[in-house]
């Protein structure tokens, strides 16, 4: 029976997270006096943005334009780019995964051109049989549309399957898809309280995925 790996991106192999984090706690604090709080932040994380942006319409009193704070954000970002890299231990993983001939997959709710573009530069497009983003369902996590979609496409039952999330909305989204989830969490999500059901760990060395078949807990 074919068993299946499938991860999510942002946050889980490259760390992009923290660096959004630190750019919009820099840009809410220059133009809208705002201190950021982590928690805030990690609300809208695996998720869609409308949370975070209504979070800064009732914390200044005014209204503002998504599409504003979106381009100052993008520049600030480039600029942070350069710093970005694979999460360590990502790289074993997916060649582990591969060697025990699972099929690996990708589900993330951001964009195709965001995805891709980072797996092309780190090398890594090649690992995925499936790649499923955000223009591929209609509602991203925490639905479990992006998974359900994978799952599918690698024809793989979603009790022979792993997801590996470093956020709460991923892993409901992974749990309520039927499948093991795993969670790596990362700076900004590290604080966070997940599912009972998910196989939590600090960093992709402490786990083996045949371990995590085997393990009956949450079958």
């Amino acid at each position: 029976m074919k068993k299946a790996v499938i991860f999510d991106f942002d946050g889980t192999i490259i760390d992009t997270e923290t660096t959004w984090f630190h750019v919009y706690k820099d840009l809410l604090k220059e133009n809208y006096h705002i201190d950021l709080p982590l928690e805030e932040f990690a609300k809208s994380i695996g998720t869609t943005d409308e949370g975070f942006y209504q979070y800064i319409e009732l914390t200044t009193g005014m209204k503002i334009e998504p599409q504003n704070i979106n381009k100052l954000a993008n520049e600030l970002f480039l600029e942070k780019r350069s710093t970005l890299s694979i999460r360590p231990g990502v790289k074993r993983k997916l060649a582990e995964a591969k060697e025990l001939g699972y099929l690996i997959g990708l589900a993330s709710s951001s964009s195709r051109e965001w995805v891709e573009g980072f797996l092309r530069q780190f090398e890594l497009w090649d690992y995925f049989f499936v790649t499923k983003t955000c223009e591929d369902v209609e509602k991203v996590k925490p639905n479990p549309a992006l998974y359900v979609r994978a799952l599918e496409e690698l024809k793989v039952e979603p009790q022979q399957a792993i997801a590996i999330e470093d956020s709460v909305n991923g892993a409901y989204a992974a749990i309520n898809a039927g499948m093991k989830c795993i969670v790596v969490p990362n700076q900004v999500t590290s604080f966070l309280r997940f599912p009972e059901k998910t196989f939590r760990f600090e960093s992709f060395d402490e786990f083996n995925f045949e371990q995590i078949f085997s393990y009956k807990k949450f079958a």
